[in-house]
């Protein structure tokens, strides 16, 4: 196989920069189907790198995976997560447990520039990806942990799950992209048994509390 093509390289250092940029978006939305919204783009955005990727790099695997993530994470999940926010009739986000929205922004930076740098300096090479858009892809999955991390409402931390899959898809492309399809499609059906049982939790949590915020749960520690 031979060297990325500079025109494939650059979009894929953008698709991966739109990823990252919705993450940032997501920590300052003002509501949860702001949330699933940015997600559901997010993920068309990977689906799209993953159709590109597989006609540039000649993976026709990538095609069903591609539309099988289309199917699952542009259209059921975002489906199923708004319909469980109008039946349990909630929408506006928690205040974060790790202080202000602007704090909670700061640190996602700070995880994310460690991400890029880190793997930056392993000089890590991908005969798929280029080097830029894997760096990009490690901050996307930092950047979730915090969004998991710091959010203290269940919405919040289910699409920051969710969103977290989306950057090991880029870095499972970047390392593992001639992997049998049917392995590829594992990941999704994962994914799919995620997002059951968040919504499980979610319909739990909000019949016992009254609320989708685990505050009340963070007073329970130690």
């Amino acid at each position: 196989m031979g060297p990325v093509p500079s025109g494939y390289a650059s979009g894929a250092d953008i698709a991966a920069l739109l990823v990252l940029l919705t993450e940032f978006a997501m920590l300052r939305a003002p509501q949860l189907r702001s949330q699933v919204r940015l997600y559901g783009f997010q993920s068309f955005v990977v689906v799209v790198l993953t159709l590109v990727t597989g006609a540039v790099r000649g993976y026709s695997d990538l095609y069903i995976l591609a539309g099988l993530s289309l199917l699952l994470k542009v259209v059921i999940v975002p489906a199923l997560m708004f319909r469980l926010l109008r039946q349990l009739d909630v929408d506006q986000l928690h205040h974060p447990a790790g202080g202000g929205g602007g704090s909670m922004v700061l640190v996602a930076i700070a995880a994310s520039a460690f991400g890029f740098f880190v793997l930056r300096s392993l000089d890590f090479r991908s005969k798929v990806l280029p080097t830029a858009t894997l760096s990009v892809s490690l901050a996307i999955v930092l950047v979730a942990f915090v969004l998991v991390i710091l959010r203290s409402d269940v919405v919040s931390q289910a699409v920051g799950f969710f969103s977290l899959e989306n950057g090991v898809s880029i870095v499972s492309m970047a390392i593992a992209a001639g992997l049998p399809v049917v392995v590829e499609v594992s990941f999704l059906f994962d994914l799919l048994v995620a997002v059951v049982v968040f919504a499980l939790i979610m319909r739990a949590h909000h019949a016992r509390a009254g609320t989708l915020s685990t505050e009340a749960l963070d007073r329970l520690r130690g």
